[in-house]
């Protein structure tokens, strides 16, 4: 692809194109343009591209030469290209070279990633490894600097710590455009020095700070303190209410539409129920399966299932392109078709289905009718990024016994449960009642309790927290996965101690993944070598495995969508309700651990 100039570098260039004393590189011509800065559809409009740049937008025939490349936009519309302001590529199990073939054909010139599930495992190191793949793709691939390697020290062992220098250090590269995620709301609200050391550290450097703001708090005092502080977006926004209030104090909404979080339905209501301006709300994916990618798109379908929610469709458009590139002080190249900006376009042959024809980066045609038509270049991880499964002991059933105080002598006790709700990446905490079988509880089928354990992968100790979750209606067998985030810790869920110990088994010994198994035999798995989160495998190859993953949970009795995906936060000891660490069970509305047992 042709190098990507700084404005600063070529405004002779595009002047002397627009007035026509030079010819265009490229032009599009007679499209409707979806102007996303006046919310207008412009027919008949042309643009005309020099040096990966626009130089004009409107009437472009006196810009067009005998080398100038024309393309007829007739019956097309011409759309920004889309921007998706908050994903993990990790989440998709695949590398930053697979994702961009993915996403390209799709529409999304840009991404900014939150690189802090593989910060967790390899540290800065694993930041850098995802940040230079990123950097000889067509894809434009921003990232921000994680914020919380460990999300929670005290709660949970972890395979890397980032200082307050190492992220004012990697604030420094250009790539890294902000703060990822600040999870730490609650050090956030009480003055906590580190945390305020670091969003100092971006401050100063002038860029933006990610929010990770899931309380329900109708825009109160504590919402208030939280962007007070910097932090100009969140994504873990799940309620209308919610949306309306952090929209009024300035804060970008970014609406959520995932693999497993599917927020649109929601917090579309924010702007379909209510006379607001939309300028502080944008699209985003968050995480996305390789076989969400593969089948049913990335930024188009978030646009899409956008206006199905009745957003108006223009005013959708905006979101995934001018409102994200505005949160992220990236407007002055990137998120609108207008003079000066990178040549980063899509043509659409269908507004309200975004049909995307053609995908143009820099001002070359990059995808075209669903398929890539430019060579990616090949990228091998290191060997230390895939040796990462520090457990060196073969685990048995007895290991996953959960046995009751011995000072218990009821026949039956009160114990704290894990209960998820599908789609939706909060769980309550709930209270349930189990017989006690020979001294220990066991799961309970009746109930849809199952046995849930978090094994240590990181420090050699292969520490284990034991407790039970109630939701995923497994009749049999057991699941494991080192996609557990944050720490992404060894994760088994199960109906009997003899599967979840094979299961166990079967990730120690192949790097990392996810595996299903039933009655002593493995039905599906998934290696993920790369830090126990990605394959170097083509998207292809990993959507299919996905899709046996899947496949072979349904086989179990599992009837919920992307059940790996909501398993993979059972641990996540930073959202409400419960979740389960390696230490044990954390109540994260009190950010305090607490006893399996009542």
């Amino acid at each position: 692809m042709n190098k990507r100039y700084h404005l600063s570098e070529i405004t002779q260039h595009l002047i002397s194109v627009a007035i026509g004393m030079t010819k265009a590189d490229l032009v599009i011509q007679n499209g409707t343009l979806i102007n996303v800065c006046t919310g207008e559809l412009l027919p008949h409009t042309d643009v005309a591209i020099t040096h990966g740049r626009i130089a004009l937008v409107g009437n472009a025939s006196h810009t067009i030469g005998k080398q100038t490349t024309v393309i007829d936009a007739t019956h097309l519309y011409i759309a920004p290209g889309f921007i998706d302001g908050h994903l993990h590529v990790e989440s998709s199990m695949i590398t930053v070279k697979e994702y961009a073939k993915a996403v390209l054909p799709h529409g999304t010139t840009t991404i900014v990633m939150d690189p802090h599930e593989i910060a967790n495992i390899l540290g800065t190191k694993g930041v850098d490894l995802m940040i230079q793949e990123g950097k000889d793709l067509p894809l434009n691939v921003y990232a921000t600097m994680p914020s919380c390697v460990p999300a929670t020290a005290d709660f949970e062992t972890t395979g890397a710590t980032l200082s307050v220098n190492d992220i004012a250090h990697g604030l420094e590269n250009p790539r890294i455009i902000g703060l990822g995620e600040m999870m730490n709301y609650p050090g956030v609200l009480n003055g906590d020095a580190n945390v305020h050391d670091i969003l100092k550290a971006t401050l100063m450097q002038n860029k933006v700070i990610t929010g990770h703001y899931p309380p329900i708090d109708n825009g109160g005092a504590g919402l208030n303190a939280y962007i007070a502080s910097g932090a100009c977006c969140c994504h873990e926004t799940t309620r209308m209410e919610d949306a309306l209030a952090k929209m009024r104090l300035g804060m970008n909404v970014q609406m959520r539409e995932g693999s497993a979080w599917c927020d649109l339905k929601e917090l579309a209501k924010a702007i379909t129920h209510h006379p607001i301006d939309s300028r502080f709300a944008s699209l985003v994916s968050d995480d996305l399966h390789p076989d969400t990618l593969m089948t049913h798109g990335h930024m188009d379908y978030i646009i899409r299932r956008a206006i199905e929610e009745g957003i108006p469709p223009v005013t959708a458009f905006q979101m995934a392109t001018l409102n994200a590139a505005q949160c992220f002080k990236l407007d002055q190249d990137l998120g609108s078709v207008t003079p000066g900006k990178y040549a980063d376009i899509v043509l659409l042959s269908h507004l309200e289905n975004v049909q995307v024809v053609q995908t143009i980066v820099n001002g070359t045609c990059i995808a075209e009718e669903g398929k890539l038509c430019y060579t990616l270049p090949n990228t091998t991880y290191p060997e230390f990024a895939k040796q990462t499964m520090a457990i060196s002991k073969t685990f048995i059933p007895d290991d996953f016994k959960i046995e009751v105080p011995s000072h218990y002598s009821s026949p039956t006790t009160k114990i704290h449960i894990i209960s998820i709700i599908e789609k939706i990446a909060t769980t309550h905490k709930l209270i349930e009642e189990l017989p006690v079988v020979g001294g220990e509880l066991k799961s309970n089928l009746e109930k849809d309790l199952l046995k849930l354990a978090v094994i240590d992968r990181h420090s050699g100790n292969a520490t284990m927290g034991k407790g039970f979750v109630q939701g995923f209606k497994l009749k049999s067998g057991a699941v494991a996965s080192t996609v557990a985030h944050d720490a992404h810790n060894l994760s088994v869920l199960g109906t009997n101690d003899e599967d979840m110990a094979l299961a166990a088994n079967t990730l120690a010994s192949c790097g990392g993944g996810q595996v299903v198994v039933q009655n002593g035999k493995i039905l599906a798995l998934n290696p993920l070598p790369i830090a126990g989160l990605m394959s170097e495998d083509p998207i292809e190859e990993v959507a299919k495995r996905v899709s046996e993953i899947d496949q072979a949970w349904k086989i179990l009795g599992c009837p919920i969508a992307s059940p790996f995906m909501t398993m993979a936060l059972l641990s996540l000891a930073v959202i409400p309700e419960l979740r389960l660490t390696n230490k044990g069970l954390i109540d994260t509305i009190t950010f305090k651990p607490i006893n399996l047992f009542i």
